[in-house]
């Protein structure tokens, strides 16, 4: 990953660089590779100092508290947290995450629950299962059992099914679908016609609801 931040090297791109930011900074943590990249660190600070790239701004902040020594890292947390990231959800539950984990492991249990408790719900509602079960794990760890959320209806469709139903929703007709989709008024009546009980619902004018839910409807 460092050679992504790598001006030298052939991979490295000024913009689509900084999307790895506070990954490399994570695996190299992880993998107790923290000095190879402390370099690296200073030259990203002084850019983030220059450039007032929002992409790059966010990313730094869920870098530094993760490469920070001991005695600082909690400012480094709050300091992001504390910032605007409205329009950042996954870099705001990240840190959650990482916070929540940090003070679990300095046998601050009962304060990284509501860190991890929010991390899960907003992994969950932006549909990242692998870091929604990431968080999981640290909840058990802390001695709080969670479930797994239950399955959106939409995740029962099938790819054309769900596109086809996002187009129903939306209040195009059967012919208007078939037209964009190359197929006969005929077959999307019949794709309908399944899917409207993988959703759990009768009518058309249901769709919209349907597809928003983040769980199932009872059988």
């Amino acid at each position: 990953m460092r050679r992504l931040l790598d001006r030298r090297d052939p991979v490295y791109h000024y913009v689509k660089s900084t999307w790895s930011i506070a990954d490399l900074a994570e695996a190299a943590v992880h993998s107790g590779h923290r000095d190879d990249i402390a370099g690296l660190m200073n030259e990203l600070e002084e850019l983030s100092a220059r450039i007032p790239s929002p992409q790059l701004q966010v990313a730094m902040r869920c870098a530094r508290p993760l490469v920070a020594a001991g005695h600082i890292k909690e400012a480094l947390f709050l300091a992001g947290l504390h910032s605007d990231l409205a329009d950042w959800p996954f870099a705001r539950t990240r840190l959650q995450l990482a916070y929540g984990s940090w003070l679990r492991r300095q046998r601050r249990v009962s304060e990284s629950r509501g860190l991890l408790l929010a991390a899960r719900d907003g992994f969950d509602d932006l549909g990242v299962m692998p870091w929604a079960e990431r968080t999981r794990e640290e909840l058990r760890a802390s001695g709080v059992t969670s479930r797994k959320p239950a399955p959106a209806a939409r995740d029962h469709l099938t790819t054309s099914e769900l596109q086809i139903a996002q187009m129903a929703a939306a209040g195009l007709t059967n012919q208007e679908i078939g037209q964009r989709l190359y197929l006969s008024p005929r077959t999307v009546s019949s794709h309908l016609y399944r899917i409207f009980p993988k959703l759990g619902i009768t009518s058309r004018s249901q769709l919209h609801t349907a597809l928003a839910s983040r769980k199932m409807p009872p059988s």
